[in-house]
C-alpha cells in the first residue's frame, strides 16, 4: 500500500542526517546502491503475529550513498505485508493498529528531517 499523506515525499536531506534521523526511529537501510536506498521498519501485529514493513524509498540527486554528505530524496513511502522468504506484499489488507503505528513513525521521521 502507498502512503500518499506522510508529507515525506520530497523531502531532501543528507545521507548522514537521514541515517541518524531514521535510526533512532527504528529504521535500517537495507538495500542500497550507488544512487538509490530503502529504510525499513519492521512493525509486528501481536494479536497474529503478522510481520508488517513501513518502506521509504530514497534516490541520491547529489553525490553518491558511499558520501555521507551525498544529498538523497524521498520517493515515495510504502506499507506491506511480510511474505516468506523475503517479500512484501503491498496488496494485503493492513491492520489498523498497524498502519496508525506507521503513520505516526512516518510523521516522526518528517520532523526529524524538517
Amino acid at each position: 500500500m502507498l502512503l500518499d499523506n506522510t508529507g515525506l515525499n520530497g523531502i531532501r536531506s543528507d545521507l548522514g542526517h537521514l541515517d541518524d534521523s531514521s535510526d533512532k526511529l527504528g529504521f535500517v537501510r537495507w538495500q542500497w546502491e550507488y544512487r538509490r536506498a530503502t529504510y525499513d521498519l519492521k512493525l509486528q501485529d501481536r494479536s497474529n503475529g503478522q510481520d508488517y514493513f513501513l518502506r521509504i524509498t530514497t534516490r541520491a540527486v547529489e553525490g553518491k550513498l558511499e558520501n555521507p554528505d551525498a544529498i538523497l530524496e524521498v520517493e515515495a513511502v510504502y506499507i506491506g505485508r511480510a511474505t516468506f522468504p523475503h517479500g512484501l506484499d503491498y496488496e494485503s489488507p493492513i491492520p489498523e493498529p498497524i498502519l496508525n503505528t506507521a503513520t505516526q513513525r512516518a510523521q516522526e521521521l518528517k520532523k526529524l528531517l524538517s
